[in-house]
């Protein structure tokens, strides 16, 4: 199947777009059950910068993210554009990921059948499904909890962990995901709820899950003409979807 180029519902500030992308996120994740109200963090580096970055401040619930509530701070913590403050386990685990990993989104939640999978002692995915095949080989596994972060050198060794991989799962804890923009890491934040859950409810029967073998795996993450994961245009297509229903569902996070 064939992707169709749709035009894009952008405004001509990439920071604004940033922000209003941002907001959508937020609101996206809430109307998904992806969050915990006013805690987890999603961030973006600045467009145009490499060491100030994009949150919605601590305090407000997801549900009711605003382009205009967005804020800018800096590894110190301090905010430079808005008003509010930035939590400060999201200090300390964004910031560093941005500056060391150079990813321009990174996404952290609690997200349900995700934090299921990470509870268990053997925590891994595995390609069991068509959709899960997509992300194999594309986790990291951070196995050590070390307690909440509250410092820099904790943001840091998570950097270490996440390498080139655009998802980590960390055990006791969550998950967390990058990308190259909003749509790509929301679009992989979401399928990677799905294929969680789906993993957990096969295993919960009892039966053995069935591993797809190592060469359909290949064949499902290269499939010719088609572009799925973990970004590029599927994921603008279906991050203008997702926004069309917050239109409908939640209005207003562009104001």
């Amino acid at each position: 199947m064939s992707v169709h180029a749709l035009s894009p519902t952008q405004v001509a500030d990439p920071v604004a777009q940033a922000k209003i992308d941002l907001a959508a996120a937020h609101r996206l994740a809430a109307l998904h059950e992806l969050e915990e109200g006013i805690d987890n963090h999603f961030t973006v580096t600045v467009p145009g910068h490499e060491d100030r970055f994009l949150i919605l401040p601590f305090g407000l619930h997801w549900s009711e993210a605003r382009a205009s509530d967005i804020i800018a701070f800096d590894e110190s913590g301090s905010t430079l554009e808005g008003e509010g403050i930035v939590e400060l386990s999201a200090q300390c685990i964004h910031a560093p990921i941005h500056r060391v990993t150079g990813a321009r989104v990174v996404l952290h939640t609690h997200q349900t059948w995700a934090l299921a999978l990470n509870m268990l002692e053997n925590n891994r995915l595995v390609p069991a499904s068509q959709s899960a095949a997509f992300f194999h080989g594309h986790i990291a596994y951070d196995d050590t909890y070390t307690g909440t972060a509250d410092s820099l050198e904790e943001g840091e060794r998570l950097a270490r962990v996440v390498g080139d991989k655009p998802v980590v799962f960390m055990k006791n804890h969550g998950v967390l995901v990058t990308g190259e923009t909003v749509a790509e890491a929301y679009r992989c934040l979401y399928m990677l709820e799905r294929v969680c859950r789906a993993q957990v409810l096969a295993m919960s029967t009892g039966e053995p899950l069935a591993v797809l073998a190592d060469d359909i795996v290949a064949q499902v993450q290269t499939p010719p003409g088609n572009d799925r994961h973990p970004g590029g245009e599927r994921a603008r297509l279906f991050f203008e979807a997702m926004k069309r229903i917050l239109n409908r569902e939640l209005p207003g996070y562009a104001d």
